[in-house]
């Protein structure tokens, strides 16, 4: 059983700590454990019932109605909901109920939200307004050194599948003429991004070859021999130093001087490169859907 500081409770709901603890003190929302000074902690139960009351905060509830529901009254109105719900509802009713599902590995539910918010968001727009701030709430809680690792691989796994499935849905490409090759280079290992360019690169009926993370340089110039791809496009996710990425990159021009490269990823490190006019900074899934013509 994990233990969760108010400020941690903050980082996965949005709800602020004076706000969470005046819940506790106006409405008894929540009931923490103290430690010998005193100081709160929440378990994975109490967790759970602080999300569950914030994917409810946008129905005919008032919060103080809600913060008095018992842990099963919530689920109830929360599967309500779950059938109710409109696609222009608040995203945060996802976003809060994934976290949920990904802090006590409920597949099952996490499946079930996931689904429904496909279902109503459509692939590209669920990755886009839910994905991306739960998986954002999940990496602040392991920067700040909560045990969550497990939390993002569980939920990342699940993501993955999905999309695969979704790009196994779409028919093969028969074009020979605009090849594209994706990859991650060396300890990087996030595919989501890479996986989401995947499908859009398919939809438009481009031919794709992926050879997902840690891929070495001599097996990605071994595999460009063979399939002689006009693009290459990768993400760089992890922290590294500018020099060491830049060095990456400039290696890849030279191996790669006649083919077109395209890349995303951590905005921060990216803006600290020197990036050569023929290059593709990709800085957002508009961008990238534009430049396909997809919107």
């Amino acid at each position: 059983m994990n233990l969760f500081s108010i400020s941690e409770l903050q980082q996965f709901s949005g709800i602020k700590a004076h706000t969470i603890r005046m819940w506790e003190q106006r409405y008894q929302a929540l009931h923490p454990t103290r430690s010998e000074g005193n100081t709160r902690y929440y378990d994975n139960s109490q967790l759970k019932r602080l999300l569950n009351i914030v994917s409810l905060m946008e129905s005919d509830y008032k919060v103080s109605e809600l913060c008095g529901m018992t842990d099963s009254m919530l689920f109830k109105l929360l599967e309500a909901k779950q059938k109710d719900i409109s696609s222009d509802a608040s995203h945060e009713y996802y976003v809060s109920q994934l976290i949920a599902a990904a802090t006590h590995f409920d597949e099952i539910h996490f499946e079930k939200i996931f689904s429904n918010c496909v279902l109503r968001l459509g692939l590209r727009n669920t990755y886009l307004q839910v994905i991306y701030p739960m998986l954002h709430k999940i990496g602040l809680m392991w920067a700040t050194g909560t045990n969550s690792a497990a939390y993002e691989h569980f939920s990342s796994n699940i993501i993955k599948q999905k999309l695969f499935s979704a790009i196994d849905s779409l028919p093969p490409s028969t074009s020979t003429s605009d090849t594209w090759l994706l990859f991650l280079p060396e300890n990087e290992f996030h595919e989501i991004g890479l996986l989401l360019s995947y499908y859009l690169l398919r939809q438009t009926g481009k031919k794709v070859i992926y050879l997902g993370s840690n891929v070495p340089f001599d097996t990605l110039t071994d595999a460009a021999e063979k399939i002689k791809p006009n693009h290459l496009l990768f993400f760089l996710v992890h922290h590294d130093a500018p020099e060491n990425t830049q060095g990456y990159i400039n290696k890849l021009k030279k191996s790669f001087s006649k083919t077109k490269i395209h890349f995303s990823g951590n905005d921060k490190l990216l803006s600290q490169l020197k990036i050569g006019k023929g290059d593709n900074w990709i800085r957002s899934v508009e961008e990238f859907e534009k430049q396909l013509g997809l919107i």
